[in-house]
């Protein structure tokens, strides 16, 4: 085993990571990081970090050789990419300077929705019946062959971004012909009516070591869509659902070669048959405050277990998972009409975390029981519906 400090890059054009940074530098290593220049006034662990390197915007040109400057005088022993939307952009500085970790094919598997799915049906992975829209023939077969409705996602944006529903094939093709010359980073996928689950977990050495089975209590396709109020609950362990999703999950883990990492992989389970299918993954910690909640069930900060794992592989000893609580846990969020709303009155005992962000509400709450856990977010949920709730459209990546 090494003693000594590392130097870890870690990329992130988002607000987030905080507790990775200060994990790491808590390991006894030098923490860079690399984040868009807009950023630099957020709440960033400052006291974490040695040098923070700001970009305007991502040119892989201008960052490769920013950083090959900055190789010259600081030896980087690991790149890390702590949102998905720097998943391949560190993929390629990887790349470039042959850095240990997950290259460009495999990064794929992890940000590229049409490669999810080829790599799932190679592996015997359940997932919907999809097509890609390069030909023409093959969207005709689809929709011909596969019934309506369907629904058009983006290859590489994270959560219900770009989604849209498709009802026709008269409708399908509007929308391709609308896409023009970028319909070549979209697919097509059968709508399967059915409740979503996420799974978070932890790999190391290529094995997956911490797993937490969750139900979004409504979609995220709903919420993003219809403007509601975000939700989520952890599942009963050892329950079919919890014993189902934790060996489907490890079968994608392993399909998908993640090593070393957090992950935050996605699910359906259909109304009409009970099936499991699998809708998307990603190779770093979930968002939406979902990794506080997956924290209050177990015990298990994800973001700093998985920095302690990147420094058990690079010094060579053997990382130890903490013990694992067996609680239970749930999570609220809305857009609020109000910039800084007052959640006073929100003081259960069970409340354990509350959001402290503008125009937002929202609140985590932890218990021995998951009946406890549910009744409590319905009666948030109706609260906040009624005193602080507001709505936006969703973001809309050129599909109409």
């Amino acid at each position: 085993m090494s003693n000594q400090a590392l130097n870890f890059l870690c990329v992130s054009t988002y607000f987030k990571g905080q507790d990775f940074l200060k994990s790491c530098k808590a390991q006894g290593n030098r923490v860079f990081l690399l984040t868009r220049k807009k950023l630099e006034h957020e709440a960033w662990p400052f006291e974490s970090i040695d040098e923070v390197f700001y970009i305007d915007e991502w040119d892989d040109k201008q960052v490769l050789a920013g950083l090959a400057f900055k190789f010259r005088s600081i030896h980087f022993d690991r790149f890390v990419a702590l949102d998905d939307f720097d998943v391949e952009k560190v993929a390629t500085l990887r790349e470039h300077f042959r850095m240990p970790g997950m290259g460009e094919t495999t990064s794929r598997y992890f940000r590229d929705k049409l490669a999810m799915r080829i790599k799932s049906k190679d592996a015997g992975i359940p997932i919907p019946e999809f097509t890609a829209l390069f030909n023409d023939d093959a969207i005709n077969l689809f929709a011909d062959t596969v019934p309506a409705p369907w629904l058009i996602k983006p290859r590489s944006e994270a959560s219900a971004t770009g989604i849209k529903k498709i009802h026709s094939k008269d409708e399908l093709w509007q929308v391709a012909h609308d896409l023009g010359d970028n319909r070549h980073n979209y697919l097509v996928e059968k709508f399967a009516p059915g409740d979503v689950y996420h799974v978070d977990s932890l790999n190391y050495n290529d094995k997956v070591i911490f797993t937490r089975v969750s139900k979004y209590l409504d979609t995220p396709f709903e919420v993003a869509h219809g403007g509601g109020i975000f939700r989520s609950v952890t599942m009963e362990l050892n329950s079919a659902d919890d014993k189902g999703l934790t060996k489907l999950n490890k079968q994608v883990m392993k399909a998908f070669g993640l090593k070393h990492s957090a992950s935050h992989s996605e699910f359906i389970k259909s109304h009409a048959t009970g099936e499991y299918f699998f809708l998307e993954t990603s190779s770093r910690v979930g968002g939406a405050n979902l990794a506080e909640m997956v924290e209050a069930a177990s015990g298990i900060n994800l973001w700093a277990e998985w920095a302690k794992i990147e420094d058990a592989v690079l010094k060579g000893y053997e990382y130890q998972l903490p013990e694992v609580k067996k609680k239970y846990a749930g999570i609220v969020v809305s857009l609020s009409r109000f910039e800084h709303p007052d959640m006073s009155s929100f003081n259960d005992t069970e409340i354990v975390w509350k959001m402290n962000k503008a125009w937002h509400v929202g609140v985590i709450v932890s218990s021995d029981s998951q009946l406890t856990i549910l009744d409590l977010l319905d009666k948030y949920t109706q609260r906040i519906a009624n005193e602080f709730h507001a709505s936006a459209p969703a973001p809309n990546k050129s599909v109409n």
